[in-house]
């Protein structure tokens, strides 16, 4: 199971978002993809931080009441460290380290340059343990 790696299961096209995306396009490509969240990246696909739908809730809902849509996705992303993982790391470890406590999608960065280059989920990661537990099912 130490062979399988997160670059095999991730998903390539994710949404991803900018700064300066209004909330509203924002929200609009979270339920197009149904994606929890995504990474915000800068000219350089960096990730500069993660919007979630929590905190899209939480913006709508208090622009809502304002009665006011002006919000950027850089006025309510998590602008912190944001937990990511590498192409090249085992699915076995990144399963280890999702608990409850944790992001339900990680960004995925290339090995090298450290550049985006997709989203792993829970969903994901339980997809890729289910594989190779039918796969070793069937070899019996």
């Amino acid at each position: 199971m130490e062979s399988m790696k997160v670059a095999d299961f991730m998903n390539r096209r994710p949404a991803v978002f900018t700064a300066t995306m209004p909330i509203e396009v924002a929200v609009e490509r979270l339920l197009q993809t149904r994606q929890r969240g995504g990474p915000v990246v800068d000219d350089q696909r960096r990730v500069i931080g993660f919007l979630s739908e929590q905190d899209c809730l939480a913006t709508m809902l208090r622009d809502t009441y304002h009665k006011e849509m002006s919000a950027n996705v850089g006025d309510c992303m998590f602008k912190g460290e944001v937990l990511s993982v590498f192409a090249g790391d085992s699915i076995t470890d990144i399963a280890q380290r999702m608990d409850a406590k944790k992001p339900k999608v990680y960004p995925v960065l290339d090995d090298d340059n450290r550049q985006l280059v997709g989203v792993i989920s829970r969903t994901d990661i339980l997809g890729a343990i289910d594989c190779y537990f039918l796969d070793s099912y069937r070899r019996r």
